[in-house]
């Protein structure tokens, strides 16, 4: 026999598993992470990575007597002792401003022509049509993968011949060369993620290479340019392997010349305290003037 549920009557809901009401510890630590105790422990970590920043800072601003006496900490309960001295005796060292201007002069040709070489090659590599240009390509990405050391005999040998080693010419084409095969791969993949109607339409209305390059490309693909050229910047700046071998020994560039100071005159800390954090912050402040243009670019390639 049969029974009927009357009209209207509400039926309980299903039982869930007590299992499935419940959460996993994975999902409560996740729940919470971005609450303030994990705010809190970020700040943490990112003081405690910026710990020999602020140490080298703290130390170009004592004495010399002091460094040697006591740790920099010691600042926190003895603020006198800091002094713009240093300071005054860096731009005082001929050898080590003369660095700064020879780091310069490699750094700022060698981010320059990576930039513009790699910009027209990733455009063609993307949008223009030429006998074996997949075979190019591939070659190019090839060299991403050949170290710097193995070309060092060679180059020499080769600068030496034409006369341009120990040369701050000879020292941007190392790396210019050298940061090309990275800016050729990493533009070319930007440029090829433009919509082809755009670049269709600017034919139509009659632009040639050229301008299509300049009026579209350049513009759509500042992000990319602007982390190229960051990228570059640092690479060449903080380098001292190739600027050991190849950078004139009279006047080279800043990693080289806080390299000799130490070899030198092992107690002038007064001068390597300041000289180290100089070279440190200008390219920090390179990163920050750009800093909105490089996440836009990683973020673009993220998405892409």
């Amino acid at each position: 026999m049969t029974t009927t549920e009357a009209p209207g009557a509400k039926q309980a809901p299903p039982s869930k598993p007590a299992a499935e009401g419940r959460h996993s510890l994975g999902a409560r630590i996740a729940a919470r992470a971005g609450g303030g105790a994990m705010r809190v422990f970020l700040v943490l970590v990112g003081l405690f990575w910026l710990m020999p920043t602020i140490g080298l800072l703290l130390s170009s601003l004592r004495g010399a007597e002091d460094i040697a006496a006591t740790g920099w900490w010691k600042v926190f309960t003895a603020p006198s002792e800091l002094t713009f001295d240093n300071y005054q005796r860096l731009l005082d060292n001929s050898t080590i401003t003369g660095s700064l201007f020879s780091t310069v002069m490699i750094t700022v040709p060698s981010t320059f022509l990576v930039v513009v070489i790699g910009s027209l090659a990733g455009y063609a590599f993307a949008w223009m049509e030429f006998p074996g240009r997949d075979w190019w390509f591939l070659l190019v990405v090839g060299l991403l993968v050949v170290p710097v050391q193995v070309a060092l005999i060679p180059v020499s040998e080769l600068f030496g011949t034409i006369g341009i080693f120990e040369t701050t010419f000879g020292v941007v084409m190392f790396h210019t060369a050298f940061g090309l095969p990275f800016a050729i791969f990493l533009l070319r993949n930007f440029f090829a993620e433009i919509p082809r109607e755009l670049l269709e339409a600017a034919r139509l209305d009659g632009a040639g290479e050229i301008r299509l390059f300049t009026r579209v490309v350049m513009p759509l693909g500042g992000p990319a340019i602007a982390s190229l050229g960051i990228f570059q910047f640092l690479w060449v700046w903080n380098d001292m392997l190739v600027a050991l071998i190849f950078a004139d020994s009279e006047s080279p560039p800043i990693t080289v010349a806080l390299q000799q100071q130490v070899r030198q005159f092992g107690n002038n800390i007064d001068v390597l305290a300041p000289g180290a954090f100089v070279s440190m912050v200008i390219p920090l402040a390179v990163f920050f003037a750009f800093q909105r243009q490089f996440v836009s670019g990683v973020m673009a390639g993220a998405v892409k």
